[in-house]
């Protein structure tokens, strides 16, 4: 395919076509620029002599100038014989407006990013017409090649409110997975609504009260790109939640705990040691049916400022668990600047730690997803500031090569997105994708950077050997008494577990040269994790 260009008459602003140019070589067409202020007669000459598939033309100049430009292109084309070739338009809003009034062309460019221009170009031998984009995760993924998908939580306090926005969003094009966000009384209660705090309708998300409510929630993304949907699981009854997601909104992969959603937590009154148990079978019935499954546990703990360490040991467990309970697709959520005060150095660190680690296990029968997203405690509530910490929490991430960004509104701190706020965060993140996949840095070069990686992964691996004499089981990783034991030994610790019912709280963290560390709370010199498991172990050995 052969694509011929330039700026046409008084235009000589080519920075747009060349671009545009750059992007159709590197999908391997053949590429002829014409340079600046080219005449209309040379621009159809020219395509004539080479005989060019597409001919795109630029004008970035006054509006109603280009239209007169454009009329006169429209009176050229038969006698130049290329009413069979493509015309395509690239140019400010204002000119591309006008374009749009003429039938010659065939695509108009104006604000669109480089995603669109790769859409287009990839179909440009194809008749135009409307795909429904794919609707599983790992189709989805692989059509999206090079881009990774972007993925939005979305839940207001009224359900009305709701379908609409989620209409809205999936009609601007800017988002591929919906990840819908039930109140709280939806994730405990939804089975038992007699239990319901009715004054705690819409606290946290979307108060969502029948089946049919997730049917009008899922019929919302029915339109614009169509947006995969998915939810978390229920804090109680999940094999009843997960039978409902797949049945009502075609839940495009499971989010499931391993150590929340419990008495740990307080997000359900379950028992620490059967939540553990109830997860585990979550995560089997998902695999048994072919739904790929994510394990959101690593980021549960750094919430809670547990030290890096604890972060890539739960990282790794996460994934060697779904493995074992027979999951093909694992996603793998690394959630970037948490606890806060993390240097980016460390914070890519951690995360290549635990990648590491976890694509140890990648096998034929089990594949990898790699999602990143932004630290909820990261951002700032001046807004401004916010959309900062976006574009850069979204570079930082994108290191780490994700197929699935998972992007934080940058009105966390102050109020839960709306549907004009989803829509301007994805656009921030789109473009800052777009531009780094152009080439970022080979930060694991760094010589920093691979002496944490390998601290990290050598305290992680003393943590697995520690964790795994806690049980006697052919395999302590599936045995929800090895991490029962684990906390309450305070193997698996956060300062924030002081007043827990079953967490310890013994362990002080502080963030030291940009990494969270366990420290001594008097001297604040950092312990590795061997003095500290070989401490617990005589504290334990004194109470018996």
């Amino acid at each position: 395919m052969k694509i011929v260009g330039g700026a046409v008459e008084n235009c000589v602003h080519v920075a747009g076509i060349l671009s545009f140019l750059g992007i159709a070589k590197s999908l391997g067409y053949e590429t002829i620029f014409l340079g600046p202020a080219t005449p209309i007669d040379r621009l159809l000459g020219a395509a004539v002599e080479t005989k060019a598939d597409i001919i795109a033309i630029s004008y970035r100049l006054t509006p109603s100038v280009a239209r007169e430009i454009f009329k006169k292109v429209e009176e050229k084309i038969p006698q130049y014989g290329l009413e069979n070739r493509k015309f395509i338009f690239g140019g400010t809003p204002a000119v591309a407006k006008v374009a749009m009034e003429f039938k010659f062309f065939d695509k108009v460019f104006s604000t669109e990013g480089q995603r669109e221009v790769i859409k287009y170009l990839k179909g440009t031998d194809e008749k135009h017409t409307f795909q429904i984009p794919a609707q599983d995760l790992i189709s989805r993924i692989k059509e999206a090649d090079p881009y990774p998908l972007i993925r939005h939580h979305f839940g207001l306090s009224s359900l009305d409110e709701t379908i609409k926005g989620i209409e809205k969003i999936s009609d601007s094009q800017t988002v591929d997975v919906i990840s819908l966000a039930p109140d709280q009384n939806t994730q405990q209660f939804f089975f038992e609504p007699d239990k319901m705090n009715k004054s705690l309708d819409g606290a946290g998300g979307v108060p969502i009260r029948s089946e049919k409510d997730f049917e009008m929630l899922y019929a919302a993304t029915r339109m614009g790109n169509y947006p995969l949907m998915r939810a978390y699981s229920g804090t109680s009854h999940l094999i009843e939640m997960a039978e409902l997601l797949q049945k009502t909104i075609n839940n495009a992969w499971a989010a499931v705990p391993l150590s929340w959603y419990n008495e740990l937590d307080g997000r359900s009154d379950r028992k620490f040691i059967e939540a553990v148990k109830e997860n585990m079978e979550a995560i089997k019935w998902h695999a048994q049916r072919g739904i790929p499954v994510e394990i959101n546990e690593p980021h549960q703990w750094g919430l809670r400022n547990a030290h890096d360490v604890i972060f890539v040991t739960m990282g790794y467990l996460a994934a060697y668990i779904a493995k074992k309970l027979g999951v093909k697709n694992y996603i793998a959520q690394y959630m970037f600047n948490t606890p806060s005060g993390l240097s980016p150095k460390m914070d890519i660190s951690k995360m290549l730690a635990t990648k590491e680690m976890i694509n140890s296990l990648v096998s034929k029968d089990f594949n990898v997803i790699t999602e990143v997203r932004a630290g909820l405690m990261a951002f700032p509530a001046d807004l401004d500031e916010a959309k900062g910490q976006l574009a850069f929490s979204t570079v930082e991430s994108m290191v780490i090569k994700p197929q699935i960004v998972h992007v934080v509104a940058f009105t966390e701190a102050d109020h839960a997105a709306n549907a004009d706020d989803v829509i301007e965060s994805a656009k921030i993140a789109r473009k800052v994708i777009e531009e780094s996949l152009k080439g970022l840095p080979d930060v694991q070069n760094d010589p920093e950077i691979i002496e944490r990686i390998k601290i990290l992964k050598s305290d992680a691996e003393y943590l697995l050997d520690a964790m795994k004499k806690l049980s006697k089981s052919q395999d302590p990783f599936l045995d929800p008494r090895t991490y029962d034991a684990a906390v309450k030994m305070g193997y698996l610790d956060t300062p924030n577990f002081i007043g827990s019912k079953i967490g310890r709280g013994l362990v002080s963290t502080a963030i030291i040269n940009g990494a969270c560390e366990v420290v001594n709370p008097k001297t604040g010199d950092v312990i590795r994790e061997k003095e500290r498991i070989e401490s617990l172990l005589r504290i334990s050995s004194k109470v018996k």
